[in-house]
């Protein structure tokens, strides 16, 4: 049996912070999220067997990568994943869009990335908002990386449905200062060090 996952809506938010402290960002910090609300076939029950999801979810990272970073407009830094399951699911259905089949093609999307993407899931109702953790891409000791992004997403999920959604961020934190592996220390003009 080809079980189906529809996109029902894509979401798109900017944030883009221009001072902090007083003190204005150069280049201000800009994060995105995007996210794709999904119906999600396995609701209502358990299914041992996720892997058509899974399989599916490789476009998806394609999908959201291209999304991402067109909606940046600037190089990805820093990137995280996360989703919600509606009320009528499980954790492990927003999992189950996020593994490696996902976050490979959308690393490539986005420009590479060779750290650990950090990732968030939970399970609630229609307009439960979610913070997905950032870190660098490539270093996940970058401190100054260590941010988050929230999404708010509105009449999603449903009960019957997902949100899996993918956060990047132009930069590092403004005005941090708490020492440690610097972003420059990792990337040189020519890539990776």
């Amino acid at each position: 049996m080809s079980l189906e996952f529809p996109i029902r809506k894509l979401i798109t938010q900017i944030e883009e912070e221009h001072s902090r402290e007083g003190i204005t960002a150069d280049p201000p910090l800009r994060k995105v999220i995007v996210a794709a609300v999904i119906r999600n076939p396995y609701a209502g029950g358990y299914h041992e067997d996720l892997s058509e999801a899974v399989e599916y979810s490789a476009n998806l990272g394609v999908k959201l990568g291209v999304m991402a970073t067109e909606a940046l407009g600037d190089p990805v830094q820093s990137y995280g994943k996360g989703g919600i399951a509606g009320l009528a699911g499980s954790q492990e259905h927003v999992v189950m869009f996020l593994s490696t089949a996902f976050a490979n093609p959308l690393r490539e999307e986005v420009g590479g990335g060779v750290a650990w993407m950090s990732s968030a899931t939970i399970v609630g109702a229609a307009g439960t908002p979610i913070t997905i953790p950032l870190a660098h891409k490539d270093a996940l000791y970058v401190r100054d990386n260590y941010d988050a992004a929230t999404l708010y997403p509105g009449d999603a999920p449903r009960p019957d449905e997902v949100v899996v959604a993918v956060a990047a961020a132009n930069r590092g934190r403004p005005n941090a200062r708490l020492g440690g592996l610097a972003a420059e220390d990792v990337i040189g003009e020519d890539g990776l060090r």
